[in-house]
């Protein structure tokens, strides 16, 4: 089941990194950079996603992807955690945003497939 215990042990497989409280709910960072947020609702997370691959998502899942309008500015999206479909999909969304936050020492040697640590 995808839940915010599911979110923090994936987050927490991925090299170097911690989790911080910020603004009175979980963050995930690599290298002192935000990747992952669980806000207050614990139902969606939010992670790095570059604005025009934001709106592709958008438009192409929108029950599982959006962003509230005090984020609109940004280049984080918000997932629903109830409309992913499998453990796979998560893992993915979660190293996708690590990958963008993370220095390149770090994501040039954490490339290969099954060779991750938290891959289901």
């Amino acid at each position: 089941m995808n839940d915010e215990a599911e979110v923090r042990r994936i987050a927490l497989s991925l090299p170097e990194t911690v989790e911080k409280e910020a603004w009175g709910m979980p963050t995930f960072r690599v290298a002192g950079k935000m990747y992952i947020t669980v806000p207050d609702d614990r139902t969606s997370f939010a992670v790095r996603c570059p604005r025009h691959e934001r709106t592709e998502l958008i438009a192409a899942e929108p029950e599982k992807f959006w962003v509230p309008p005090h984020e609109a500015s940004s280049a984080w999206v918000r997932v629903r955690l109830a409309a992913l479909d499998d453990a796979g999909e998560l893992y993915d969304i979660l190293l996708d945003s690590w990958q963008q936050a993370a220095p390149p020492r770090l994501t040039e040697v954490f490339t290969a497939p099954g060779t991750r640590p938290g891959t289901v």
